[in-house]
């Protein structure tokens, strides 16, 4: 399964991204992929090997709409 996780702040490391995530119970991601656009609202997709379909669902539930380093998150579940 993975996630699309729009309007991250462009300084973001991956291992910030990881890290916020795994607070919020997301299983570790394997793959980051940057979603292209004009840089105004940066976005990434990311890949979880294995993962628990409901644990992602309910990930994105809680995080969608939170505010992290000043930016709104977007954020689906897409499936494979």
């Amino acid at each position: 399964m993975r996630l699309w996780i729009g309007n991250i702040a462009p300084e973001t490391t991956d291992e910030e991204l990881q890290a916020f995530l795994q607070k919020y119970g997301a299983p570790a991601f394997t793959v980051i992929q940057q979603v292209p656009g004009d840089g105004s609202r940066p976005a990434v997709m990311l890949e979880f090997e294995g993962a628990d379909s409901m644990a992602l669902y309910a990930v994105a539930q809680r995080l969608n709409g939170v505010y992290w380093k000043e930016r709104e998150l977007l954020i689906q579940v897409i499936k494979q």
